[in-house]
Order: structure tokens, then C-alpha cells, then sequence
């Protein structure tokens, strides 16, 4: 079986991006989480695409995710 690493440096050479530094699969990760506990599971990939559209990066997203939770009211981080 590939692993995830494996699909994603694969995933990202195939649309042409540079693949993603350890550190920012973590934060991405930890979005995802973050973003799954809060709400519906659903937000997660959702989520994830627009912090990738957004221009920042994994680490600003995820801080902003935590706030946000924290907004309203969920038990994450």
C-alpha cells in the first residue's frame, strides 16, 4: 500500500506544486483535527483547500482554526 507521504510528494509533482516539508503536513494535520472536532467531519478536507487557497501558511492556518474553534465554543485545541 503507498503510504501518505508517498501519495503526497507524488499528488504535488503531479499538479506541479512543490511537496509539502514535514512541518506543514503536521500543522495541515492538525487543521484537519481541529476543524473535524469543531464542526462536522466534513469541514476537515474543506478546510484544508481553503487554508491551500489562502496564501498562508500551514502554521497561520491552523492558529486560525484554533481560534475560530475557540469562538465558538468548541473543546478544541
Amino acid at each position: 500500500m503507498t503510504t501518505a507521504r508517498t501519495w503526497a510528494d507524488r499528488y504535488a509533482e503531479a499538479i506541479g506544486v512543490q511537496p509539502l516539508r514535514d512541518d506543514e503536513i503536521d500543522a495541515l494535520l492538525a487543521l484537519a483535527g481541529v476543524a473535524a472536532h469543531a464542526s462536522e467531519r466534513t469541514a476537515a478536507p474543506i478546510s484544508t483547500w481553503l487554508a491551500g487557497r489562502s496564501g498562508l501558511s500551514a502554521a497561520e492556518a491552523k492558529a486560525t482554526a484554533d481560534r475560530l474553534a475557540s469562538e465558538l465554543g468548541s473543546d478544541e485545541p
